[in-house]
């Protein structure tokens, strides 16, 4: 099962870029804590979102998504990146969305729990 939520804040502002299929793609990265007190920093790719986030550095994210590893090819040979494929993206503070998101989360992942135990 491959699914994602993280809750953190972002680094800096979101980058956005044009791929040549016209998509949009947005990088954020994404400040968690963790478990043992310290902090990780989450690359997050969000695809085409259905409007340009205005968000800026600091701001309290909650990120909804998969794992991806993806492999891309340099001068110095091929190299990977593992990053967080966002689905929905909504402000940590923006409680009504927040529970929204985590609803469609519990309704994927008991989808996907069900699924594995027929």
């Amino acid at each position: 099962m491959n699914i994602v939520v993280l809750r953190g804040h972002l680094s800096s502002a979101p980058v956005a870029r044009t791929l040549a299929s016209g998509s949009t793609l947005y990088t954020l990265e994404v400040t968690t804590v963790t478990a043992e007190g310290g902090s990780a920093s989450v690359p997050v790719a969000w695809f085409d979102p259905p409007s340009p986030p205005t968000w800026v550095a600091g701001d309290e994210l909650l990120v909804r998504g998969v794992v991806r590893r993806r492999f891309f090819r340099l001068a110095s040979g091929t190299q990977s990146r593992t990053e967080v494929v966002a689905t929905e993206v909504v402000m940590a503070s923006e409680r009504r969305k927040v529970r929204r998101v985590m609803d469609r989360f519990i309704e994927t992942l008991g989808a996907e729990v069900g699924g594995a135990l027929r």
